[in-house]
């Protein structure tokens, strides 16, 4: 270990910045206060390549993962070289808040020792989740979570996954198994209706409320962590086929029942009972006889605040599970009992025939205890219980009374309690697991929670710690067979050139504690001398001569650990007196009467025809272990290593001691060590050739050759040996286009033919990370380039398309232009027609009728003188009127006809100006015929030129009447004698 030493002397005080070229050997420059002091004895100089190497070294805070740390040194062995590297890497980015840090198929998290809501926030959930590549992320907890969530939704094959979650005690594995659950309510919850909303939300608050209640009343304050699992649970988050939480499933292990009755010094008992002792309130303390003030033996260091002591928060918890109010004041009634019943305490009696008696300051707490958990005042069978043993014997199963002795009472004492809790506990399990979990046909498959104890090594270690210890190393068998042994042996089955690395193999541990014949749990009733002697070859057991207590010793792949076998043995049967549960059977309290029903037998009361050995704590253990490992076999496991900085729960504090031991124990190295010489990708032949086969258009010189890419299509009845066959071809032209990747990778470096980073086995290439990264990059542009040939002839397509669809629309844009006009022109043709014909007709009309009418005229005689035409000439303005009334009779002829147009004002002043009549009073005009002026009887006798005007002049006044309605001289001109005859006016009357 010195060269722990002395990387401990030359520990940086400050974040460091990476590695000198003047680095000696393995250890960090010595720096006080941020300065280097110089190389150490190692001395030295490194070769300049070397130095070349190393100067250009990335600071090891920005390392994600540990299998690119360099062991720093080639002069020593390479364990020593990568403990040192690791220790410094975790060390500098602890120091650089950066807790989370991949090591290969491990994520390694540090526990902070202090609050960062920010790395938990449900929008960096949402990033994680919405990101196409979250391993090129920061290392989190959120990309394991969103690694197996993806594997679940796979549409190929969906495999049920696992996480475990190990480390020590105060590891931070309770907060890394709660955030994963947040992880998954939010990411597992996409419902499409409000109602399906509604509900996924119903059973995400009802999961993560089966934390905070499980940890109150399975959780503790220790010496190591202040809310250690004194329990362990698999957690089973059940997904449907649209891979949406549907509920969950809650499995426990080895509740820690021997707390409630036994506390280690400077340690407390579970959470609930300081939380009902500090939350409740006035009321409810008078209720369950907890006066202000009290003391109780069982709740040692009360005056301890923690974070846990959130009694509200418990209670709110066990509302959303379904637990009422009433059932929750009769939960606190009986853990209040078992706070009164510590303090009952027996005196020795003198006589061996007469029972012990309770102390003087006992009585009250034993009364208190009564009305407590038994609803009646039944003093005395309880006290008779606990004083006085019942043993039935004989055939006739006669029995006896024995009194107990001081400590056989204390002992009943504590087992009366210890049964209790553990049936209250194992009964909050299943009302959890009745309010959480889906029915089984609604789910499809699972992700699985291993929250586990972890390795635990105390001065004074028994049966609990045993168990413990005993899972872990289950654990840790699990972790090196899934891992470490199966992809060494893969790589040696595939015909892989590799040098196998040695790992510390637990499996000789494993069989010296459960192995068969004879192991630790087939003697664990016997005599030490029994299990020393018997078990004397193994290497893992050990003894201590010079211990004066009797006890063996466990090396464990963590560290050996010292068990004592004092109080062994009835730890282990657990034997629990069949009056005691008969008396809690005979209980009037409604929960005791629900958590001991009288149809159930004591295990203490085997019939007399059935000889059946009666289960203890290890097996019983050991039955739930081998059940849990089966189910995670049948996952895919994924690896959460806590681990914790120091044993004072400092923040910013690295003690190397101590982390070097837990990395020592969960295998860290070694694990690093295969990921970093290993090959973690791997891929059949068929799935590599299909999905890479494509890379060869990157390089059209190789043959295409006569053999397809899928060599199973049509050829069903080849055998495997044939099927390998044809893939060897493509799969070597496949990994010759390697060299010319990464050369386009990294120009100028000449590649080689083969990468020493890719193996083609027997049925799977295997590659490292970046040849995978390689091949995806090669795959992405060839996958590119056909984009862009599958877009150019697309557009292309569509471009062409476009313009015959545009050439089209003009086409069929002129027609109906086309055919617009011509149906435009030709009913502007009718209409002109139908009004051309009418108007002739009606002028022969007109025409007509003045002629009838003024050949039916009688001469009228005038009392003017007679005079010629010529003689009384018009005037002017008369003249000018009558030629705009010949000339503009249409326009008067539209204006009265017209259904809309210009109206009021508008049309006088168009009338006025078209006819550009005179400003001056019409009235001075007078318009006389020339039959009046000329006297003629007939118009026959009138020469033949007025005989074709008088026509249109009566017709230009029957057009100019509408016309009267606008203009103010009106009157004169209508009370000329240009009137029509009566048959005339008859006619012209507008039907």
């Amino acid at each position: 270990m010195t060269w722990l030493t002395t990387l401990k002397q030359d520990a940086p005080a400050e974040l460091p910045a990476g590695l000198s070229p003047s680095s000696p050997g393995l250890v960090i420059p010595s720096q006080v206060n941020g300065h280097s002091s110089g190389p150490n004895a190692h001395g030295g100089e490194l070769r300049e390549d070397l130095q070349e190497f190393l100067g250009q070294d990335t600071p090891l805070h920005l390392l994600d993962d540990l299998t690119k740390v360099n062991p720093v040194t080639l002069e020593t062995e390479f364990a020593k070289g990568t403990f040192a590297s690791v220790l410094r890497c975790l060390q500098a980015r602890y120091m650089a808040d950066t807790f989370y840090t991949n090591a290969g198929c491990t994520l390694v998290a540090l526990n902070p020792f202090k609050p960062v809501p920010q790395l938990y926030l449900p929008e960096l959930m949402k990033e994680y989740h919405a990101a196409p590549q979250p391993q090129k992320l920061k290392p989190h907890i959120f990309t394991v979570g969103e690694q197996t969530y993806r594997n679940v939704k796979s549409l190929i094959e969906p495999v049920n996954q696992s996480i475990v979650v190990s480390g020590e005690s105060g590891a931070g594995k309770t907060w890394t198994s709660r955030s994963l659950m947040k992880f998954y309510a939010v990411v597992a919850a996409s419902p499409t209706s409000w109602e399906s909303h509604k509900i996924a939300e119903r059973i995400e608050q009802r999961i993560l409320n089966s934390n905070p209640v499980m940890e109150a009343f399975g959780n503790a304050c220790t010496l190591r962590n202040n809310n250690s699992s004194r329990f362990g649970k698999f957690i089973q988050l059940q997904l449907n086929r649209a891979q949406q939480m549907t509920g969950a499933a809650v499995q426990t292990y080895l509740l820690e029942k021997t707390r409630v009755a036994c506390q280690a010094s400077s340690e407390r008992n579970f959470h609930i009972f300081y939380q009902i002792c500090k939350g409740a309130s006035v009321e409810e303390r008078l209720q369950w006889h907890l006066p202000e003030g009290a003391t109780f033996s069982w709740l040692p260091n009360p005056e301890r605040t923690l974070e846990e002591d959130c009694f509200e928060v418990t209670r709110e918890a066990m509302l959303h599970l379904g637990i009422d109010t009433p059932t929750q004041n009769n939960i606190f009634k009986v853990l209040a009992g078992l706070l009164h019943l510590g303090n009952v305490r027996f005196a020795d009696s003198s006589d061996e025939a007469q029972p012990c008696q309770l102390m003087d300051d006992a009585k009250c707490e034993g009364k208190g205890l009564y009305s407590h958990t038994q609803g009646a005042n039944i003093e005395d069978p309880l006290l008779e219980t606990l004083q006085i043993r019942t043993i039935r014997a004989g055939r006739q199963q006669q029995v006896f009374r024995k009194p107990c002795s001081q400590a056989e009472c204390d002992t009943r004492r504590d087992c009366l309690a210890k049964l209790v809790y553990a049936r209250l506990f194992d009964w909050l399990v299943s009302v959890i697991n009745s309010s959480i979990c889906a029915e089984p046909n609604s789910w499809t498959t699972f992700i699985g929670l291993l929250d586990v104890y972890g390795f635990e090594s105390f001065p004074d270690n028994s049966l609990e710690q045993l168990c413990i210890n005993y899972a872990n190393e289950k654990l840790q068998q699990h972790f090196v067979a899934h891992y470490l042994r199966a992809q060494q042996e893969e790589y040696t089955v595939e015909g892989l050139e590799w040098s196998f690395v040695n790992y510390q193999d637990n499996q000789t541990c494993l069989d010296l504690i459960e192995g068969s014949p004879i192991s630790i749990c087939s003697l664990i009733n016997e005599l030490q001398t029994r299990i020393e002697s018997a078990l004397a070859g193994s290497p893992c057991l050990g003894h201590n001569k010079l211990s004066r207590e009797p006890s063996f010793i466990v090396v464990h792949y963590a560290g050996p650990v010292r068990y004592y076998t004092a109080g062994l043995v009835e730890k282990n049967k657990d034997p629990i007196p069949p009056e005691l549960t008969r008396l809690l059977q005979q209980s009037q309290d409604p929960l005791l009467k629900v958590l001991f029903p009288t149809e159930e037998k004591s295990q203490e009361e085997p019939s007399s025809q059935s000889r059946t050995p009666v289960l203890t704590v290890v097996s019983k253990f050991k039955a739930s272990l081998e059940q849990l490992l089966q189910v995670l076999h049948g996952t895919t496991p994924h690896y959460i290593r806590c681990i914790k900085p120091n044993s004072q729960g400092q923040a910013q504090t690295f003690l190397l001691e101590e982390v070097l031991s837990q990395l020592e124990a969960c295998g860290l190295v070694e694990t690093i060590h295969i990921s970093a010489a290993g090959f973690p990708i791997r891929v059949s032949h068929q799935n590599f050739a299909e999905r890479y086969g494509l890379l060869r258009r990157l390089h059209p010189h190789t043959s295409p050759g006569p053999y397809s890419p899928f060599p199973d299509e049509g050829h069903s009845g080849w055998s495997p040996h044939a099927k390998e066959a044809m893939l060897q071809p493509l799969l070597q032209d496949i990994l010759h286009t390697l060299p010319a990747l990464t050369q386009a990778a990294t120009p100028g470096d000449p590649a080689e033919a083969m990468p020493a980073s890719v193996h083609c086995g027997k049925t799977k290439v295997f590659m490292t990370d970046s040849t995978l990264e390689l091949l995806e990059r090669g795959r992405a542009q060839v996958l590119e380039q056909c984009a862009r040939c599958i877009q150019g002839g697309w557009r292309r397509y569509r471009h062409r398309k476009q313009e015959r669809q545009r050439q089209a629309a003009v086409l069929i844009q002129a027609a109906i232009r086309s055919w617009l006009t011509r149906r435009h022109i030709q009913r502007l043709h009718t209409a002109a027609t139908v009004i051309k014909r009418a108007w002739q007709k009606w002028r022969i009309r007109m025409a007509f009728l003045a002629s009838k009418e003024l050949d039916d005229v009688e001469e009228k005689h005038l009392f003017q003188a007679p005079c010629s035409l010529s003689s009384f000439p018009l005037p002017q303005a008369q003249t000018r009127l009558l030629g705009a009334i010949i000339r503009l009779w249409p326009l008067g002829l539209v204006l009265a006809n017209a259904a809309m147009g210009v109206r009021g004002f508008q049309r006088k002043l168009v009338v006025w100006a078209c006819l550009q009549l005179p400003t001056s009073s019409p009235s001075s005009y007078t318009i006389q015929t020339i039959q009046e002026q000329a006297g003629v009887a007939s118009i026959r006798a009138l020469p033949q030129t007025v005989r074709r005007t008088l026509p249109v002049v009566l017709s230009a006044e029957v057009v100019l009447a509408p016309l009267a309605a606008y203009l103010p001289w009106h009157a004169a001109v209508t009370a000329s004698s240009l009137q029509p005859g009566p048959k005339l006016r008859s006619k012209m009357q507008p039907h």
